[in-house]
């Protein structure tokens, strides 16, 4: 009996995506997957027309596409597809888990972790939700009824979901990415920066954030006057009108990027990070226990982003300003901390306390035990 199973290959599909903050930590938990279990066949399920598309294939993997996207939040023409979206989605979730009979299933939030764990869930195939913030969506909180278990990254979800599932795993982050140790000389050169001037990092996620953008650009001349150095990612959208007034303030060390790769090299010189509040960015941000202001993007579904700032506010892990007061309260926030090292100590320990470097393992781990049963 025990040689059958050994031969039987573990299939799992990982569902999800949308934005980064959804399809990275999907690739590190897939990843982490091989490397304890390289016999393991993975299938992603994404939404058609999504970045999951490219990414995931580019990371090694195949992936099918729903035709499914979110319902517009004012009433608009896109929402009368919504319904036959959802139903086109469903059978063909169906379909896919059909062909392909999975081990597991898990959902990582996005478009089409809805559709797939719900076709999952009907057939009884052990599932998993990845909730990434503190404040679930409507999707996770319907299907956590009938899923096997909830791989958390905050204290208190019992309050959403059914405490007997719950696991507090942390949310996946890219080890390259949070591994800045040793790396402060390359990171300086790198730049082109200065070593014994501070530095702020600015990040708005991957589109950039208008506010923060906006705010940056009123507060540029005090950041120059004050001696300090700026990492600026603005994003596409702002990346002209930023580099155009930037482009004279080379040797006062300003750096305007539309997007970091070396992500690991901007953590590693910032002194003061000014970040959305999206659950990849916190974790990164505890991991790498940076001083913080967390300005939330406040079209966010349930206004997650706040609730996960909040969460560490509480904890006197970092800083929050409303994204409508960040052009007025910006620029003497970002200077009082700046100059403040016991807060930015406080700060620096207090995240350091909340980081969990090892959560694609500890996911793996309850995936794992699912498909031994």
């Amino acid at each position: 009996m025990q040689e059958s199973s050994k031969q039987h290959r573990t299939k799992v599909i990982i569902s999800g995506g949308g934005t980064g903050g959804h399809i990275f930590p999907a690739i590190a938990i897939a990843n982490a997957l091989i490397k304890r279990e390289p016999d393991t066949d993975i299938l992603f399920v994404g939404a058609k027309g999504k970045m999951e598309m490219e990414k995931v294939p580019a990371a090694g993997y195949p992936i099918e596409g729903l035709w499914i996207s979110g319902l517009q939040r004012k009433l608009t023409i896109k929402n009368l597809s919504f319904p036959f979206k959802v139903l086109s989605s469903l059978m063909k979730a169906k379909k896919i888990i059909n062909n392909f009979n999975p081990d597991v299933v898990i959902g990582v939030g996005g478009y089409a972790s809805g559709p797939t764990l719900r076709a999952a869930t009907k057939k009884k195939i052990p599932s998993i939700i990845q909730e990434q913030n503190s404040f679930p969506g409507i999707t996770n909180k319907l299907l956590a009824k009938d899923v096997s278990r909830i791989c958390v990254a905050y204290d208190g979800m019992g309050k959403y979901f059914p405490e007997n599932k719950i696991v507090k795993t942390g949310n996946p982050v890219r080890q390259n990415v949070i591994d800045i140790n040793g790396k402060s000389d390359s990171a300086y050169k790198f730049f082109d920066l200065d070593k014994n001037k501070k530095t702020i990092l600015v990040v708005g996620g991957s589109q950039g954030a208008f506010s923060i953008n906006k705010a940056i650009y009123k507060y540029l001349d005090l950041i120059i006057e004050k001696g300090i150095q700026l990492i600026w990612q603005t994003g596409k959208f702002y990346y002209e009108t930023a580099k155009e007034v930037t482009n004279d303030l080379n040797d006062k060390g300003i750096r305007t990027i539309q997007f970091i790769d070396r992500m690991d090299y901007a953590y590693a010189v910032a002194d003061v990070i000014i970040s959305r509040a999206g659950a990849i960015a916190i974790s990164e941000i505890c991991a790498v226990g940076k001083p913080t202001i967390f300005i939330p993007l406040p079209t966010a579904a349930e206004d997650h982003q706040k609730k996960n700032a909040l969460a560490l506010v509480e904890k006197e892990a970092a800083l929050f300003i409303e994204n409508k007061d960040a052009i007025n309260q910006l620029g003497k926030a970002v200077m009082d901390l700046i100059n403040n090292e016991n807060q930015q100590s406080t700060l620096h320990i207090n995240l350091k306390k909340l980081a969990i470097t090892n959560a694609d393992e500890r996911i793996v781990d309850e995936i794992l035990k699912l498909t031994a049963n």
